[in-house]
């Protein structure tokens, strides 16, 4: 039985696909995203189906394969993680609350249990899903930088994949040493995650952590053609 209510009682899953979205097709692709997110990448085509409302031959006259069937879901993830990630960074900029990244955090559930279970799987599949929000990552922060919400780097792309890898790493890493009770319970997992990461994450990425900068300028001191500072104040 999957886990995954909101406070609201309904499911945690953002409900982001437009209405007209609702067809056959759609309704297998969210249901496997809920599934794989709580269940893993074995979850079977007939688990899907059931949980979908469809059998598992509309799956395959879909999808052709359960392969096809995740990397459509992976694009799905992909674009609404995508898609939340400019809305929050245009609410900011706009001078809406930093907090509503907080507020939906529990419709969001879903794409970080995804995005846990594409770390935990380690197949190609996985590792280009991973590259993929990475390289997303590069253009939103991009995006952060030109609203004025965050400053420049030398290297734009080196700091979006650090973010990254370092965000997904923490949970996956936590969620490793200390494994949730029920794993399949994504809400019970990000509240954690939230509650032990976000606070000392905001402080780092908004008051800094050094109280110099000596270590930056000795490592570009040190490193072979080092990015100048005109880079991080383009």
């Amino acid at each position: 039985m999957l886990n995954m209510r909101s406070a609201e009682g309904r499911p945690a899953g953002r409900e982001r696909t437009p209405a007209a979205d609702q067809t056959a097709r759609a309704r297998i692709r969210d249901a496997a995203i809920l599934r794989f997110a709580t269940s893993g990448f074995s979850a079977s085509v007939r688990a899907i189906a059931k949980d979908a409302g469809v059998s598992p031959g509309l799956v395959m006259h879909h999808f052709g394969s359960k392969d096809a069937l995740r990397e459509a879901c992976d694009a799905h993830v992909l674009d609404q993680i995508r898609e939340l990630k400019n809305e929050n960074i245009d609410n900011a900029a706009q001078g809406g609350s930093y907090l509503q990244a907080f507020a939906t955090a529990a419709e969001n559930a879903a794409l970080l249990g995804y995005a846990l279970r594409s770390m935990q799987d380690g197949s190609t599949l996985a590792r280009e899903f991973i590259d993929r929000m990475v390289d997303d990552s590069v253009e939103y922060t991009r995006h952060a930088v030109a609203s004025g919400l965050a400053v420049p780097s030398r290297d734009e792309a080196a700091r979006a994949r650090y973010m990254t890898v370092s965000a997904l790493g923490a949970l996956l890493l936590e969620v490793t040493l200390d494994p949730p009770a029920d794993p399949s319970d994504l809400l019970a997992i990000l509240d954690r995650f939230m509650a032990q990461s976000y606070l000392p994450m905001l402080e780092l990425y908004t008051e800094g952590f050094l109280t110099t900068r000596r270590m930056l300028d000795d490592y570009l001191m040190y490193v072979t053609d080092p990015p100048g500072e005109a880079a991080a104040a383009d």
